[in-house]
């Protein structure tokens, strides 16, 4: 976030590591130091195309090779912002995933082509397309970030990162009750799917709340996995479709097409805005993190050289068939651990991310999860990114101006996610566009910071 970056700061300070950033590190602790990177992303990574999934009513095959390719795009993804192709990438210990910010409108966008008469495959196509032009904000606002990030200010990205949990609150529960699915069947909030749920999110936050500090860092993992044993013993876990899998997933470009939609590219456009100031955020605490400058012509070539290593991911990921990549934060805490900050561990979790994607049985074992486990770390999720929009809001100055501004935004941006119909009677495109509660917030909180008299913050 922008509240990360330093104003005045010339270098970070001094952290003790063992190997740094340009070292390279023995085989054997490389290999097990990016294993650990790989734990702590591993479900941030494939959440959303299973949620995505689900809310479309996808089939299995669709579910499997869609978190295939997010595997495997984000280990590309990783590969060129660690390594470093020409002006591309950041060279630090980076890593690309799929973002959580775009879930709210995708699903929503999805579902206003389908209910058109359209099928999910299309709908996908459009999705895609809408992501492929969206990139290009990343590529640009990437030559001028300075400027970028006194435009979008604490207040606004606060104020969108948390509407961005709040939104997403709806989802974690649904898929808590056992899904969009289990509401079609009448299995919704069975007592079966609430215990599954609520072991879950009791583990996580067990492990979390412990003092050794790996456990903390896959308190989801550790969750996820004894929900899906729990699940397998109850005879909840359908695992007959890895049988008709094959044994390598073949990435291919615009598998559903390209497709586009004009009223859909400006919550898009304006949710680009925000990861890029996100990943200035993550990018300068991995720069502190592994001794690297934080002011500066460095830091900047560096910042420039990551958003756009950002942008052209999200291109990328948008022709395989993958969902908006961003930069993690989650691999901050691994560096710290383990005091390895060398980015050419980057390029081991790079191509142990793209294996996964390209061996279908992960796909299979991740889609025959049941959402009901899947919700209990979904909604922990969810509800850390809003509470990490109210941090960011808690570090600035409240004034009058600023609290209208935050209530106006929260307001409607809530408002139009609980009540959608209120847009029923807009042209299509005005309709399209704010009916995504995040761009409707966002860009209240952006034209409110810009227009009202008063120091912008």
């Amino acid at each position: 976030m922008v509240e990360d970056i330093p104003s005045t700061a010339g270098a970070a300070s001094e952290i003790e590591l063992l190997y740094g950033l340009e070292d390279k590190p023995p085989f054997r602790e490389t290999l097990f130091v990016a294993l650990q990177h790989v734990f702590a992303v591993f479900v941030g990574i494939i959440t959303p195309p299973l949620i995505i999934c689900n809310a479309l009513k996808l089939d299995r095959s669709d579910t499997v090779f869609l978190v295939s390719m997010s595997l495997f795009v984000s280990g590309v993804a990783t590969l060129l912002q660690s390594h470093g192709f020409g002006p591309v990438g950041s060279r630090l210990l980076s890593i690309q995933g799929t973002s959580f910010v775009f879930l709210g409108p995708i699903i929503s966008t999805a579902g206003l082509i389908m209910s058109a008469g359209a099928s999910a495959h299309a709908a996908l196509g459009v999705i895609f397309g809408v992501c492929l032009a969206g990139s290009f904000v990343a590529i640009s606002i990437s030559q001028c970030i300075q400027m970028a990030s006194r435009i979008i200010t604490p207040l606004v990205t606060g104020t969108v990162v948390t509407l961005i949990g709040l939104t997403l609150i709806e989802v974690g529960m649904i898929t808590m009750g056992g899904g969009f699915d289990a509401r079609r069947d009448g299995s919704f909030g069975s007592p079966a799917n609430l215990a599954l749920s609520g072991l879950v999110l009791i583990t996580i936050i067990i492990f979390n709340s412990c003092r050794v500090p790996l456990l903390r860092m896959t308190s989801i993992v550790l969750g996820l996995g004894l929900g899906y044993v729990v699940a397998l013993l109850l005879g909840k876990v359908d695992l007959s479709g890895l049988r008709g899998l094959s044994l390598v997933t073949i990435p291919f470009p615009l598998h559903y097409g390209l497709g586009f939609n004009a009223g859909a590219i400006v919550p898009f456009a304006f949710l680009y805005l925000i990861t890029v100031i996100e990943s200035v955020g993550d990018l300068t605490a991995t720069s502190s993190l592994t001794n690297q400058p934080i002011a500066g012509d460095i830091y900047f070539r560096r910042l420039r050289s990551g958003v756009l290593a950002d942008g052209i991911n999200s291109l990328i990921a948008a022709i395989f068939n993958s969902f908006p990549s961003t930069t993690f934060a989650q691999n901050n805490g691994v560096i710290q651990l383990t005091g390895v900050g060398s980015r050419y561990v980057g390029t081991f979790i790079g191509v142990i991310l793209m294996a996964l994607g390209l061996f279908p049985a992960v796909g299979g074992l991740v889609q025959a999860l049941p959402p009901a486990v899947l919700g209990g770390a979904t909604i922990v999720m969810f509800g850390t990114v809003a509470a990490a929009g109210i941090r960011i809001l808690a570090g600035l100055t409240m004034n009058r101006r600023s609290s209208i501004i935050i209530a106006v935004s929260l307001g409607l941006g809530l408002g139009v996610t609980f009540v959608p119909d209120i847009l029923r009677s807009l042209p299509d495109l005005l309709r399209n566009t704010l009916s995504s509660g995040i761009a409707t917030g966002g860009i209240c909180a952006l034209v409110l910071n810009a227009i009202l008299p008063g120091e912008r913050c």
